[in-house]
């Protein structure tokens, strides 16, 4: 079943996000079955070429590869989706306008306004209208929520065709409330529960990235009804398990 089905039915998914452009991470973080990542080109120094390679990676383990863009601009996305990304997370969604942008660059016309080209995405040219037929089935728009501006319009953007489902970004809600970094502030978990009931009533699946490798805090999202979930990321388990084991080597020496 595809990443895109099971997102239709809500259904639960576990991902993560890779930063370091090592072909090897992709690897070893696909083999551990997550249903999906993320290749973060916003805050990490992956470069295009670099996202390719991954992504050729994480489809030899059949493992959805989702591109998370610097910015909504179609060029981007064009780019993307060629090599061969299963699809995009575009930060700022503040508006239905905005996520309209973002649906068309995904998709050919007469569904977008994508433009056409071959790369690896259409088989190096062998596969073009299979690709076409590939992308109404498959391809898969995640919008960031992660402004005040899109609590605002948060039923427009929802109910945008073609967004597949959301992700929430806390860091950036908070600082656009004029609380940067207070994620446990009133205001700031109220407006993620605004987000969180906007999709329920909108049937979509909705996520927050779990940052710290926590079990605890992963299930404590899913019980809050997140469906979408980012569990850590490349940097900060490596981070973590070194530190952590090495704590309690030296604690018992």
């Amino acid at each position: 079943m595809s990443l895109k089905t099971r997102l239709a039915r809500q259904e639960l998914t576990i991902g993560s996000w890779i930063t370091l452009g090592h072909p090897s991470i992709a690897e070893i973080m696909a083999k551990a079955s997550f249903d999906w990542l993320v290749l973060d080109t916003e805050h990490s120094v992956l470069e295009l070429a670099e996202v390719q390679a991954l992504i050729q990676v994480l489809d030899g383990q059949q493992c959805p590869a989702i591109v998370r863009l610097t910015s909504n601009h179609p060029d981007q996305i064009k780019r993307v989706m060629d090599a061969g990304a299963s699809g995009i997370m575009v930060p700022m969604i503040k508006s239905a306008d905005d996520a309209r942008a973002a649906v068309d660059a995904v998709y050919y016309p007469p569904e977008g306004t994508r433009g056409v080209g071959l790369a690896r995405a259409q088989g190096y040219g062998s596969g073009f209208q299979a690709y076409r037929q590939w992308l109404r089935d498959n391809a898969v728009i995640i919008a960031m929520i992660e402004h005040i501006q899109a609590i605002e319009n948060i039923d427009a953007i929802l109910s945008t065709p073609g967004i597949d489902a959301y992700i929430i970004g806390p860091y950036d809600l908070s600082g656009s409330m004029g609380r940067p970094g207070e994620l446990e502030h009133p205001d700031v978990q109220a407006a993620i529960q605004q987000i969180l009931q906007a999709g329920i009533r909108h049937h979509k699946a909705g996520g927050v990235h779990v940052i710290e490798p926590d079990p605890a805090m992963l299930q404590q999202r899913i019980g809050q009804g997140f469906t979408f979930l980012g569990y850590s990321l490349d940097i900060r388990m490596l981070d973590s398990l070194c530190r952590n084991h090495l704590n309690i080597i030296r604690s018992s020496l």
